[in-house]
Parts: C-alpha cells; structure tokens; sequence
C-alpha cells in the first residue's frame, strides 16, 4: 500500500517511524545541550554525573563509525561558582567573565567523559559574526567536516567571552539549528527538562505528549512557555524555532528530555519529532535569514515591496522611503514594506550614512552624478531572503 492510500492516522504514523528509523540509522547528528541538564547546586557548578550520562550514549555513537556534534551551553553556568556569584549575570561584562572562567572547566570536563571511550573532543567557539560572511561559514564548514573526518567530536558553543549584543545568537537552540545544516546533518536532537511538546502545561492534568509535528500549522492549538531555567536563556519557544529553522533546511528535528537522548538516538518513542520540509534553503540564504542580527531596517514603497515579494528582484535605491539604525556595507538589515511590517532581510550593499541622499534616485542618476561606483543594488537579491 502506498502512502496515498493511508489514512491520516496511519500516514502519520508511518512518518513518524520512517523519520525515527533515519534519526537511528547512518549520518551525522547535532545533539545541543542546556545549561540545566549539565549543572547542579541550582546550577552553579558542573555535575559530573550528569555530563557523563549525556557522553556515554553519544560516545556509543560515535564509536558505531556515526559522526556526532555536541553543541553545549554551560561555559556561563560553570562560571558562576569560581566568580562567587549567586546567580547567573545579567549584564554582559560578567556573562563574558563568566564564560572565560567557565568555558575551560566545561571542555575539560567533556574531554574526560569522552576520554573514557578513548575518544577525542576538539573546541569550536563561534559568534554570530563568524558565520553570516561567506569566507567565514565556509571556513567553520571546512574545520568541522576535518574534525569529524578524524574522529573527534566537536563541542560547540556560542563564543560568549567576545561575543557582543549586536552578534549574538542569543541562545544555543538557534546555533545548533544553524551548526545541524553547517555539517548537512540527519538530524538535529534538541534536549531539555521535559519529555517532549505537550499540548498544554505538562504539569497539568489531562495534557498529552505531541509525538509528530508535521508543519507549523500543527502547533496553532498548542500553548508554548517561552521562559528558561535560572542558569540557561532558551525555553521552548527558542526550541520549536531551533526544529523549524532545521526544517527549513530539510533536517529532521527532535525534542525530548537530556536522560532520553540515547533512546531517541535510537529511534524509540520519544520526545516529540518535527518534520523536514521536503526541499531546504540553501545555505547562503539560510544563514541571512537565521544566524544574523538586523543592524538597520530600511522601509521601502508598495512598488518595491512587489518587486522584492513577486518578482524576486533586488532592491535599488529607488525604491527606499526611509533609512534607520546603524550599519555598514556588508552588514544585515531588515527591509520593511511602508507599513512597518518587515518582508525580507539583506546584507546592505552601502552604509547607513550614504542612502539617505540615494533614496527615491535611480541607479543611472546616481552613476551620473555620484560616480559609477554607485549604480549597483542596495542588496543584491543573491543576498536577499523574502519571508
């Protein structure tokens, strides 16, 4: 019987084993860990225990021949205790000490745990700077594939010691998403607190653990928190982005609790798996649309807005009505329609300074009484991601 004739039900059930069953078999998989599932002492150190429970798994794995890479908050976590601090910073002078102190002990930690199974773990520190330039994603590409082609297993985290507000990721979900396509994952496993998505409060009576997630649209009757622990910054709402944002890129997502990461690994009834789309951004648009911070919004007029939407065309000066924030050329902006609802978002092709007096002109103008070096696009629509 084809999958045509199934009945919804079965449909689904039979995607749901079809995903478990690649999630179980061969390729690569990005695991992403929270502070939370790695601390102790309401989070103020690293529990060894804990990290160990989290390797053992993941080092059966690997020694199977299967790449694994582990993206892993705690750097701030296991600073917190060595600074004397009570709770987890929130200004980012003392996240960025706290992560100098913390981001040693938290390798060190998993160097041990791998060096158990006689494997090799390699340290990849990344901002969100790092990976929306092209020469700079291909580069952290190319180090990860040799890593991986040797054996080890790579610890990635947020480079919290030098990152600033402007170029961040903001949480680790959304960098194991970005990092789950940088390797061409088979799938990225997202683990948390609890035991999946639930539709409702788990801790009330009566809500039930969502198994499959097929598209957005299934998440319309399905409240979600968006708050994190003390020592973490995600929550779910961070997750089911981190899923879509690995969908998007044709990867298969799922979400289930830190102690159930070698049974979902193995394909078992766990967590809460979410569907890939069938065909994936590429990679250049993938990142502009998700790794990257607006540093500007640049508000355009209707007929720019259907060029951009319908056309698919880039944006030319012409089309600009107003220019705020501060940015450079190369950097990313957001593009607004005249009502303020934001369509796309670009790498800027000029500062923030020189558009103001280009608005409304064309690029012959401009050519003509500026230079030829200005009658080019504002954003070039290789550079552009309509949503």
């Amino acid at each position: 019987m084809s999958t045509d004739e199934l009945a919804p039900a079965e449909l689904a059930a039979a995607e749901l084993a079809a995903a478990r069953a690649r999630i179980a078999g061969r390729g690569r998989i990005v695991v992403k860990v929270g502070s939370s599932s790695l601390t102790t002492d309401g989070g103020r150190r690293l529990d060894p225990a804990r990290i160990g429970a989290l390797v053992a798994p993941l080092a059966d794995r690997r020694l199977r021949g299967e790449p694994i890479v582990l993206v892993s908050s705690g750097a701030i976590a296991a600073g917190i205790g060595p600074l004397g601090l009570a709770r987890r910073p929130k200004d980012l002078a003392t996240q960025q000490a706290a992560a100098s102190v913390g981001q040693g002990a938290l390798v060190a930690a998993y160097a041990q745990a791998f060096a158990a199974y006689g494997l090799t773990v390699g340290q990849v520190l990344l901002t969100a700077d790092d990976v929306t330039r092209r020469s700079h994603y291909t580069n952290a590409r190319r180090t990860l594939d040799r890593l991986l082609e040797l054996g080890i297993v790579p610890i990635i985290n947020e480079n919290d010691t030098v990152a600033t507000h402007e170029i961040r990721f903001g949480d680790n979900d959304r960098l194991a998403a970005l990092v789950s396509h940088l390797v061409k994952a088979e799938a990225l496993v997202l683990l948390t607190d609890v035991d999946g998505l639930y539709d409702g409060p788990p801790s009330e009576p009566g809500t039930q653990r969502i198994s499959l997630i097929r598209s957005l649209a299934d998440l319309e009757a399905v409240r979600i928190g968006g708050t994190g622990s003390m020592v973490g910054t995600g929550g779910m709402a961070t997750k089911i982005e981190a899923a879509a944002i690995a969908n998007s890129a044709g990867i298969t997502a799922v979400l289930c609790a830190a102690p159930a990461v070698g049974e979902a690994l193995a394909g078992a009834d766990v967590g809460t798996v979410f569907l890939p789309h069938s065909v994936g951004k590429a990679s250049r648009k993938l990142w502009i649309a998700h790794a990257t911070t607006p540093r500007g919004v640049l508000t355009v007029d209707a007929g720019a807005v259907a060029a951009l939407v319908e056309r698919r065309k880039s944006l030319l000066p012409a089309g600009i009505i107003a220019v705020t924030g501060a940015f450079a050329d190369g950097d990313p902006v957001d593009v607004a329609g005249p009502d303020g609802v934001v369509i796309a978002r670009g790498l800027v092709s000029y500062d923030a300074g020189e558009l103001p007096r280009m608005m409304g002109r064309s690029t012959r103008e401009l050519a003509r009484d500026l230079g030829p070096e200005y009658e080019r696009e504002v954003i070039h629509r290789d550079n552009l991601v309509v949503r």
